[in-house]
């Protein structure tokens, strides 16, 4: 995900040419947000239920790795982040409406959950938001 994520041709170049240079290129800074909200689901009471979502514990490590892997790639003091697991307000403008999903095993996405899991052991997946 990581090397995808850097690579990925979302900005348009100096010529005005859509999709055609991506975060190195530009020069961009980079702030991840930990979401373990994407994996919630509504439950028979039309409550949030966070059951599928990966434990704390196992997903701060794999963020925190994550951010590394970001840092390791790229120019660490252009990598930012927020307070794993906190209530945070970010506000941001989008440059869209674009949402592209970053796969760590590409396979996976084209696969339900439960196989997807018991194929490949592990996935992980980047939100994109252009902006």
């Amino acid at each position: 995900c990581c090397r995808r994520l850097l690579a990925a041709k979302l900005w348009e170049n100096d010529n005005g040419a859509t999709w055609r240079h991506g975060v190195k290129q530009k020069g961009f800074e980079l702030l991840c947000v930990s979401q373990f909200t994407l994996y919630g689901t509504l439950s028979k009471k039309n409550q949030p239920d966070y059951k599928l979502a990966m434990k704390a514990a196992a997903a701060e490590a794999m963020y925190n790795k994550f951010l590394r892997m970001l840092m390791d790639n790229y120019e660490e003091n252009k990598i930012f982040d927020g307070k794993f697991g906190a209530k945070m307000d970010v506000d941001l403008v989008n440059d869209g409406p674009v949402t592209i999903m970053i796969e760590s095993n590409p396979t996976v996405g084209r696969m339900d959950t439960d196989e997807a899991e018991s194929e490949s052991g592990k996935s992980s997946n980047t939100d994109v938001r252009v902006g």
